[in-house]
């Protein structure tokens, strides 16, 4: 069936709404990833301290059960991964990317593994894998809503180390790159192993006056753990929330392309339906007018 004039412009007002849409989302985006990368920013000086107070603590005292949960050297725990993926659509493949790599990456690990979806559309994606889905929480849509959700999840965290039922904690997300690129990583929580312990221990105090932990060393290794895994997550959560709208972002350029495309096709076909009914209507005068001096 063919356009008509009227048909195309409700086509055009119809695309320039979108268009309003797809430039609001554009700036809401790039607005957000501003604001991601800047919390990252500011929380590398608190994660420098929590890091030297970790040190700090290891050096005069042993790392105490409590801290991490037991290792499991066999293979035979189980591993608990919080994967970070996105609430929203219009992200391009940000969760299939995470659901692929998760999948890939603890495909290769021995032992059992439960998954802590943090978002709607990654546990969508992940309860299509072969992977066992655990709990799901629902991602911050803020910078002020994250402290909540980490504190749920350090709650459950805390609560399967002291039962004993998991081996390790494991963080997948994605993390930005240069522009509006990004890619899937993970970062192994715990348990505290050596490595860590000697990484950390071997970190060099800033001044000449060397601290001293007091009374309580273990409590207040335990409370510098809880803030160094605050942080980790803290950090993970941000920049998967940068990397979403970057892909959002990104998502929405393409899109605002198309629309652009559609306006220039639909306003090219618009403007020769309306020459050609200008035409027609200009024959018909002049067919007319020769009719009527024919007749004469």
């Amino acid at each position: 069936m063919s356009d008509t004039t009227a048909s195309l412009s409700r086509k055009l007002g119809t695309a320039g709404e979108l268009q309003s849409v797809v430039r609001t989302m554009k700036a809401v985006a790039a607005s957000s990833i501003g604001q991601y990368e800047a919390a990252v920013r500011a929380l590398g000086d608190y994660d420098r301290t929590v890091q030297l107070g970790l040190a700090v603590c290891l050096r005069q005292i042993e790392l105490p059960p409590a801290a991490g949960p037991a290792r499991h050297d066999d293979g035979t725990g189980v591993i608990a991964a919080v994967v970070f993926g996105s609430d929203q659509g219009l992200v391009g493949q940000f969760n299939d990317v995470m659901a692929q790599f998760v999948v890939k990456t603890l495909g290769a690990w021995p032992g059992k593994k439960t998954l802590w979806a943090i978002g709607e559309r990654i546990s969508s994606r992940l309860g299509e894998t072969d992977l066992a889905l655990g709990k799901s929480f629902t991602l911050p849509g803020s910078i002020g809503a994250i402290t909540p959700l980490l504190g749920q999840i350090l709650v459950e965290i805390e609560s399967l180390q002291e039962s004993g039922d998991i081996a390790q904690v494991v963080v997948f997300h994605n993390s930005p790159q240069a522009g509006a690129v990004y890619s899937p990583t993970y970062q192994r929580l715990l348990p505290l192993d050596h490595v860590w312990q000697r990484d950390l221990t071997a970190m060099a105090w800033p001044t000449n006056i060397l601290p001293e932990v007091m009374n309580g060393g273990a409590a207040t290794l335990r409370a510098f753990v809880r803030e160094y895994l605050f942080v980790s997550l803290f950090k993970a959560c941000a920049e998967s929330l940068a990397s979403e709208n970057a892909s959002r972002l990104a998502a929405m350029q393409r899109a605002e392309k198309n629309i652009d495309e559609l306006l220039e096709d639909l306003n090219r076909s618009f403007h020769r339906l309306r020459q050609s009914g200008i035409d027609e209507e200009l024959f018909d005068v002049i067919s007319g007018f020769e009719a009527l001096k024919g007749s004469h």
